[in-house]
């Protein structure tokens, strides 16, 4: 854990003076608990699956995103830091204590997402959910055709691959669309445990079954640390849910240092700044994040 913090925290280390201040980031996940590392930084909450009002997570799953999205650490003396400790987040939940959920709860939870966006200011959406039902393995899925509009309005959307390598045609839907940023994990090899199930070589492998060559980027996804749903604490969890929100809070700090970029500006310059593990395309995708060279001014 500790390479995996030196490494994504490189932009401190840098001094490149950004925290991803100002910047919304929307979490359509199992809720958020209102840990001390970012409880005051929770600008919206909306709970699709109960109705409640207090923001809250009866699973963990949301809270532990959002805190490698967004935490400061301060919980813990600064040791377990976020990507953007200085961004907003706005919790959605769409899925239920034990993590599951339906399509229809996830699309509510984009529809709200997209028209609040200006009152929260959210310019990211973070879905570390995916379904490998083959019914929704559609382009035309009302999944993709959801995230796919979300797009379309400007917002950038950053979706894992899923869990369910490391075969071809893997990647989980909504990630199977050609449009937002698909994530995988860098460090799959590891063996995990994911939601009960031990796994190795779990993440996520094109291409789609329209042949578009997925994930696009990959980020470490194995035990990493993060927050926890109660008060102070932290825990590891691993997968492509947890390689997500790291590529979300990059691109908070780069949304923080160039605010009129377009969601298709930031694919192309996630694109152009990953570093290249020589593994197929299909599997790590342009290759793996590069916090201090996706900030880099040239």
């Amino acid at each position: 854990m500790d390479q995996v913090k030196r490494q994504i925290r490189c932009q401190d280390a840098k001094g490149l003076g950004v925290s991803g201040k100002g910047v919304g980031v929307a979490v359509l996940d199992t809720g958020v608990y209102l840990h001390p590392d970012f409880k005051e930084r929770v600008i919206g909450f909306r709970d699709i699956v109960r109705g409640r009002i207090t923001p809250y997570d009866d699973n963990s799953h949301g809270t532990h995103v959002c805190g490698i999205i967004g935490g400061n650490g301060i919980a813990s003396g600064r040791r377990f830091e976020g990507m953007a400790p200085g961004c907003n987040l706005i919790g959605v939940k769409v899925l239920d204590k034990k993590g599951n959920g339906f399509a229809s709860d996830v699309l509510a939870g984009l529809r709200w997402v997209r028209e609040n966006r200006e009152r929260y200011g959210i310019r990211i959406v973070n879905i570390s959910v995916g379904s490998f039902n083959r019914k929704v393995m559609d382009e035309d899925s009302a999944l993709v055709r959801g995230v796919d509009a979300a797009w379309d309005d400007g917002l950038v959307m950053v979706i894992a691959a899923g869990n369910q390598g490391p075969e071809e045609m893997t990647i989980t839907t909504p990630g199977i669309s050609r449009k937002v940023i698909t994530v995988g994990s860098s460090d799959d090899q590891k063996a995990v445990t994911v939601m009960g199930n031990h796994m190795v070589n779990y993440s996520g492998r094109g291409p789609t079954a329209a042949c578009v060559c997925k994930p696009d980027i990959v980020a470490p996804g194995s035990r990493i640390v993060s927050c926890a749903n109660q008060a102070g604490r932290y825990q590891f969890k691993s997968g492509t849910s947890m390689s997500t929100p790291l590529v979300s809070g990059a691109i908070a700090l780069l949304l923080e240092k160039y605010p009129k970029m377009t969601n298709v500006e930031v694919k192309l310059r996630i694109r152009e700044r990953a570093v290249d593990l020589g593994l197929p395309h299909n599997q790590q995708g342009w290759g793996m994040l590069d916090v201090e060279r996706l900030l880099a001014d040239s």
